[in-house]
């Protein structure tokens, strides 16, 4: 069943501002409200330009449109050094979820072989796909292990791979701010969560589309579940799809031009001993592809994960959570995806910690 109301939305443009205190200060309140609430809001005014975001929705709707025999070659190689297999995906046929994706880590990362060749790569337009073809195999960009060739002619101008680099920059920028604004409605001292949470290396980028609903199936594009890292950003084109659930009702994230959708993850929730919210979501397929790059604002596998004494210890409050390893809970979550269990209850999510 689908809720009518909208998810709430935030603008973000008082951060943007010299002296807008009072405006810092209702956006921040906004941003508390909303995660204790839905887990999710719409942020508008928030400093990634529109036309990037298309820009990069229209350049992964161009390598999906690839024939299936372009995108298998960048399919992760056997016993890549990356946290999660990197490049094109494919969900497996026995999964209820049907969508194909790229994963995209940094790509100063550098992890990217390109070719010198293939034969036929001379035309700008041929350029620009395979930018997209092998640049979606990236890591983060500040790594620099990536190895454009000189070959073909144009390659390091096209203006694609400025674009992806980009986006991925801009998206760490605005998940540094949303941080830092979540450590104000945290109550956390000043500057807590990024030193907690000061390495990069460990966000990605998913590039995904979705296939059109099909009768006789159930036309999960991703089945419900919440998000494991910290937080998360949703660029979406405008078929829609994304839904939140809230209070027992499903609430559409309807595609508004400009807009991101933000949503808070389990390592937030934990923190936060369950008063902040990593909400239950989901896609549904719809009579069309669906296109949409989900940012995943993440955290370094070492990291103890626990609920703060702010939520516990200083206002008499019991744990809610068990400590954990954050590796070990990713690896358990990575292993829903690549082995998907016959039962919905033996997926691992938070409640696997919960005391």
């Amino acid at each position: 069943m689908a809720a009518s109301s909208a998810l709430p939305v935030v603008d973000l443009a008082p951060f943007f501002a010299d002296g807008d205190e009072g405006g810092v200060a209702r956006a921040t309140e906004a941003v508390r409200e909303a995660c204790r609430s839905h887990g999710f809001f719409r942020a508008v005014n928030h400093g990634v330009p529109s036309e990037l975001m298309a820009r990069a929705l229209e350049l992964s709707a161009a390598f999906f449109a690839l024939p299936d025999e372009e995108k298998a070659k960048v399919r992760p190689a056997e016993g890549f050094p990356t946290p999660i297999p990197a490049g094109y995906g494919r969900q497996p046929a026995h999964s209820a979820d049907k969508s194909e994706y790229v994963l995209v880590f940094n790509p100063k990362l550098g992890f990217n072989a390109y070719p010198d060749e293939p034969a036929g790569f001379r035309s700008c337009k041929l350029v620009c796909l395979y930018c997209v073809h092998f640049l979606l195999r990236n890591f983060n960009p500040k790594f620099g292990f990536n190895a454009y060739p000189d070959e073909p002619a144009g390659f390091r101008s096209c203006k694609l791979v400025d674009a992806v680099e980009e986006c991925f920059a801009k998206l760490t920028d605005l998940g540094l701010l949303i941080q830092d604004i979540l450590n104000d409605c945290m109550g956390l001292p000043p500057g807590f969560l990024k030193n907690y949470n000061s390495d990069r290396n460990f966000d990605f980028m998913s590039a995904k589309r979705y296939f059109p609903a099909t009768e006789g199936e159930s036309n999960n594009g991703i089945s419900q579940h919440e998000d494991g890292n910290c937080i998360t950003f949703i660029l979406q084109d405008s078929v829609g799809g994304l839904e939140v659930l809230k209070d027992g009702h499903w609430v559409q994230a309807e595609p508004v031009d400009g807009s991101i959708i933000v949503n808070i993850g389990d390592v937030i929730q934990a923190l936060s001993n369950k008063k902040l919210k990593s909400a239950t979501h989901r896609v549904v397929r719809k009579a069309v592809h669906r296109h949409s790059f989900a940012f995943f604002f993440g955290i370094h596998g070492d990291k103890w994960i626990e609920p703060l004494p702010e939520f516990t210890d200083k206002v008499g409050e019991a744990p809610r959570y068990r400590g954990f390893l954050y590796k070990e809970y990713e690896q358990l979550r990575v292993r829903n995806k690549t082995h998907p269990p016959s039962r919905a209850e033996d997926v691992i999510d938070i409640t696997h910690h919960a005391i």
